[in-house]
Formats: C-alpha cells, structure tokens, sequence
C-alpha cells in the first residue's frame, strides 16, 4: 500500500449527481480543501464527468458556474420504476454477477433509445478535451452483450470522451456505447462508486451522491471499510437539505443550479471529517 497516496473517488448519480458533486468539491476547496489534487481519480458514470474535467484542468469554480448556467437546451429524461426494477433483478441474478449483468446490458442493446451520436455530443460538452490526464484515472464500464467490467485509463487505447460515455450510459435509458467495436453500458451496474479501484492508497475520500445498493458490501461505505483497517477513509453523500434540492428524479436538468448550491453549502458540514481522512 502506498500510505500518503490519496485517491478521490466519484461515484454516480445523474446529471444532479455532477452538479451536487462538483457544487462540494467547489465549497470544499473555498474552506482550503482542495482534492484535485489527488494522486489517482476514480469515476463512475457521473463521477467520471466530474473527473475528467477536473483532471483536465478545468477550475472548480468554473466548473460550478456552468452547473448554475441556463439548462433549457438540455434533454431532460428520467429513470422509471421499470428501469430500476431491472437493476434490482439483475443485481439479484441467481448465478454469477456478470451474468446478471449481461441479462441487462442485452435489455439495454433491445431498448429505443436516442443515437449514439447525440449521447456522445452530450458528453463532448461536458468533457471538451480527449487527451487523458497525467494524472491516473480510472473509468469503470460494463460490456453489455457478456456483463464483463472493463476499467478504462490512459493505457487501455480508447478515448477519454469515449471512456466517459460508456461509463455514462445508463441502460434503458441511453444507448450503450461503442468503444472500439464494442458496446457499453453504465459503469454504475457494476457498483454505483466502484471504491474497490482505489485499493493500495492510503487515503481515500468517496464523494457519492448515490449509495444505494442491494447487496450491503455494495454500498460505498462498505467498499470504504473493505480496503483495509490501515486506510483512512471517507464517505460523504447528500445531506437531507442536499436530497430535497436534487428532487427524485437525478437525470433532470432543471435541477442541476439547485444540487450544485446544496453541495457547496454541504461543504462546511463534512469538511473536518474529509481533512481527518486526506489530511
């Protein structure tokens, strides 16, 4: 293990998932806690907007305007009851847990969807560079056809906008992606933070704005005390003021102002915890 090595960890959670994560990191390095700085970065769907902008070098309080902006030209969607149901199912599926990702993913390939290419505008937007930073970067993303976790980085030979969007593309809802010939789904259906990839560093701060999970060892807190008694660790997810301004549906655009102002005022609330685990 390397023991002063930090590593930052972003998990999913929708388009108010990036605003309310990207409105605490702002708040956090306002107080004199800035964790860009980290020594390897860890994004799932959402989370890995947030990193690859962040790693790109884009300033956090740029960053956090732009969640402030006019989101009227954005597409709004939603996840259902039906979509979850399927989470739920597949994560329950009686044999291995690839095969139960599979089972999705191939739902994923049937359901009508929006192109490909809309998608991956989408995230061009978000995400204007397609070099992958020096700093190491991790973007979990399953195969939709097989339910096998692929982890994308700088050395894995594919884009970084593409890495981003297949970790992005929640099935039933958005296409899966293909990257190189293959198609992708959500790097969230393995694990909505998928804090195990951050193993050997000494200090860990998990930002999750979803912690929600069948199987408890799942469950970013979870993965946070399974890396070891020696690793310092913390996990912050929305406060109760923080849910109320992301609202219930996290792929909803008109939220995005409201879930940034809630996690930049969050900041203050977890601040002395997150300075125990990366200070």
């Amino acid at each position: 293990m390397t023991i002063g090595k930090r590593a930052l960890v972003l998990g999913g959670g929708g388009v108010t998932g990036v605003a309310w994560e990207i409105g605490l990191l702002h708040g956090l390095a306002e107080l004199g806690a800035d964790l860009s700085g980290a020594d390897l970065f860890v994004g799932t769907s959402a989370g890995s907007v947030v990193a690859a902008q962040i790693t790109g070098g884009t300033p956090l309080d740029r960053l956090f305007a732009a969640e402030l902006a006019d989101t009227s030209g954005d597409r709004n969607a939603a996840i259902g009851s039906a979509v979850l149901l399927r989470f739920v199912v597949s994560s329950l599926h009686p044999g291995d847990r690839r095969r139960g990702r599979a089972w999705l993913g191939r739902a994923a390939l049937r359901a009508k969807t929006v192109p490909e290419s809309e998608r991956r505008d989408a995230i061009r937007a978000r995400v204007p560079h397609d070099d992958w930073p020096e700093t190491p970067l991790r973007v979990p993303a399953v195969v939709a056809a097989t339910g096998e976790v692929v982890v994308f980085d700088r050395d894995s030979g594919v884009s970084l906008i593409d890495a981003v969007a297949a970790s992005c593309a929640v099935p039933l809802v958005w296409p899966p992606m293909t990257v190189n010939g293959v198609r992708y789904i959500d790097g969230g259906v393995r694990s909505i933070a998928n804090v195990d990839l951050a193993r050997g560093y000494g200090r860990v701060v998990v930002i999750a704005p979803a912690t929600a999970a069948v199987r408890r060892a799942d469950r970013p807190a979870a993965q946070a005390t399974a890396l070891g008694p020696d690793v310092r660790s913390a996990v912050v997810s929305p406060s109760r003021a923080a849910l109320a301004a992301i609202g219930r549906n996290p792929l909803s655009p008109d939220r995005r102002a409201e879930a940034a102002q809630a996690g930049r005022t969050q900041a203050a609330e977890v601040i002395e915890r997150i300075g125990r685990a990366w200070s």
